[in-house]
């Protein structure tokens, strides 16, 4: 698990291949991931968006903008979790992803972009 904290937001990240939904010889790598988004600040905050930049071993790069995490936005009072799944298909066995989310705290309206720490997408075969 890979774990970073901005602004009294703690991000968690764990990352699984998945060869049941993947087809190699179409160049078709599915992953999953779990992340866990922790207030661990004095103030509430909601999630209101997300960015991502993927990266793929073939040389190709994605950036991904959307409102909110599949499909919510949640809000966070301190001491208070939020975990989702989401999944991302590669053109290789090998990757990563890192990106940011916007939030907005409520006691001051303060937008806030809290990180999200890069992690690596890599097919369990290509493990040591």
């Amino acid at each position: 698990m890979i774990t970073q904290s901005t602004s009294g937001i703690k991000v968690s990240v764990e990352c699984i291949y998945q060869p049941e939904y993947s087809n190699p010889t179409n160049m078709h790598f599915m992953f999953a991931y779990r992340i866990t988004i922790e207030n661990t600040s004095d103030h509430t905050a909601q999630l209101i968006g997300r960015h991502w930049e993927i990266f793929d071993s073939i040389g190709e790069h994605k950036k991904v903008d959307g409102e909110g995490v599949v499909g919510e936005q949640p809000t966070l009072a301190p001491g208070e979790l939020h975990q989702y799944v989401s999944g991302c298909n590669l053109k290789s066995d090998i990757g990563y992803m890192e990106g940011f989310y916007t939030m907005i705290r409520e006691v001051d309206a303060a937008i806030i972009h809290v990180d999200i720490p890069r992690f690596h997408l890599i097919a369990d075969f290509r493990l040591n």
